[in-house]
């Protein structure tokens, strides 16, 4: 505990890196706050009574979750940061088969600036999108006692224009935020914001939880035993798709003057899971879009009908996610690590893997084993995405599933461990105990959305 707190000590003595800290909180105040301004025209009360009901269990209720609220509140940042994340995945789709998109990855800093261009301009229309439906297809289409009310105190045009414009604008303005946390602060700055508005829930998922059992409609006693299986199957699964496969490469020696390179064995760490949480939150935000959709058309019975295969408890939902992250999971899995390329270096080096030739043989042979070792960790993470579901059939409040049900715990623990990871740099280059050696905490590399 004593290397703990020096390290945290440590922290603080670091002017840069202080500064960088308190500039990332601040923002992330700011996104708090917004959370809870409620669009003008707007009958608070009757809104948190309706919204209560309408995303009570429901896959709004997992898009409030990521929105830290936000949603229910029908704040100016109720989109959260997903119209952002969506975008984001269309354009790394495009690089993989839009000709255009992949001159843009190849043209180094000038293409990303262009990619980074693109991906906010299609946040805008995204957002312009979701906020239409949001607006017309759930805030004025809402229940409460089993009456239809719509909690708009001067219904019209004008409520709709300004609602859009201001949700649009929210959205921008967090995705301005997230830049700005990644250029200036600590952390990355778009999983920043999932993380602060998902810790955020904590307290309304306990809350929710123990007026259940409180008014004597959950068994306390199930609900540990579930909770506790829960989460050993949770940590187990978390253990595996943190594993990896060595492979072993071979330096030929080389005499360059009087010195001597090489005649040493390295290895190449491949990580069952490569992608980290990016799958889940990459299918999650695909999965957003349907239920948007049909937000449009809310008094039409076959649009109600088909909404219900999209149900977040219904089988045909866990099933298209769940075939989605494992899609998504080698998908990232060939962005963040490209074979060709380490063959290639390997080759440059005097490096190879005893038994492949250099090469095209040795790049083959790297992308077969990670093919392999890439899908039990898919289907792990498919696994955890869709526990909540089941957890929710079983008794347990939705708000306290999705908090504790996998997707969740996954983003938080991986946002925390990529943050920490960049304050352990900062510490150690500065001649400083980091947490790994003080707190015996294994760091890791990528996660950033």
């Amino acid at each position: 505990m004593g290397k703990l707190q020096d390290t945290f000590r440590n922290i603080f003595k670091i002017h840069e890196l202080r500064q960088r800290i308190l500039y990332t909180l601040a923002l992330l105040i700011v996104v708090r706050v917004g959370a809870h301004i409620t669009l003008p025209g707007i009958d608070s009360y009757l809104l948190s009574e309706a919204m209560a009901n309408k995303t009570s269990d429901s896959l709004l209720g997992l898009y409030d979750l990521f929105a830290g609220g936000a949603f229910s509140n029908a704040a100016i940042f109720a989109l959260g940061i997903m119209p952002y994340i969506s975008a984001s995945i269309i354009i790394q789709l495009g690089g993989a088969i839009i000709p255009y998109f992949q001159k843009l990855q190849r043209e180094g800093e000038e293409g990303r600036k262009k990619i980074t261009q693109l991906t906010r301009y299609g946040t805008v229309f995204i957002s312009l999108f979701q906020s239409i439906g949001v607006v017309t297809g759930v805030i004025m289409n809402l229940s409460y006692n089993g009456v239809s009310v719509v909690p708009v105190e001067v219904q019209g045009f004008g409520f709709i224009f300004t609602s859009v414009i201001i949700l649009v604008a929210g959205t921008v303005f967090m995705m301005w935020i997230g830049e700005q946390i990644t250029d200036k602060g600590i952390g990355n700055g778009i999983s920043l914001i999932i993380f602060i508005n998902i810790i955020n829930r904590l307290p309304f998922a306990l809350l929710d939880e123990y007026r259940l059992i409180s008014s004597g409609t959950r068994n306390i006693v199930i609900e540990i035993v579930i909770l506790a299986a829960m989460v050993l199957i949770i940590a187990g699964i978390v253990l595996v798709t943190q594993g990896t496969r060595r492979i072993p490469v071979q330096y030929a020696k080389r005499v360059v003057g009087r010195k001597v390179y090489g005649g040493v064995t390295q290895y190449i760490p491949l990580k069952v899971n490569t992608a980290g949480v990016m799958p889940i939150i990459f299918a999650q935000a695909i999965m957003f879009i349907p239920s948007t959709v049909l937000s449009f058309f809310p008094d039409n019975e076959f649009v109600t009908s088909v909404a219900g295969f999209f149900d977040y408890t219904s089988f045909t939902y866990s099933f298209i996610y769940g075939l989605m992250i494992v899609f998504f999971t080698y998908f990232y899995t060939a962005i963040a690590f490209n074979p060709q390329d380490v063959a290639e270096n390997m080759k440059k080096q005097g490096g190879f893997v005893p038994g492949i030739r250099p090469g095209k043989h040795t790049s083959e042979f790297i992308d077969n084993i990670l093919t392999k070792i890439t899908l039990p960790g898919s289907i792990f993470l498919a696994i955890i995405a869709i526990l909540p579901a089941f957890i929710t059939r079983l008794g347990v409040s939705g708000s306290f599933a999705q908090f504790f049900g996998g997707t969740s715990l996954l983003i938080m623990v991986g946002v925390a461990l990529d943050t920490l990871q960049q304050i352990e740099s900062h510490l150690l280059m500065r001649h400083y105990d980091g947490f790994m050696k003080s707190g015996k905490m294994k760091g890791r590399k990528g996660g950033g959305i």
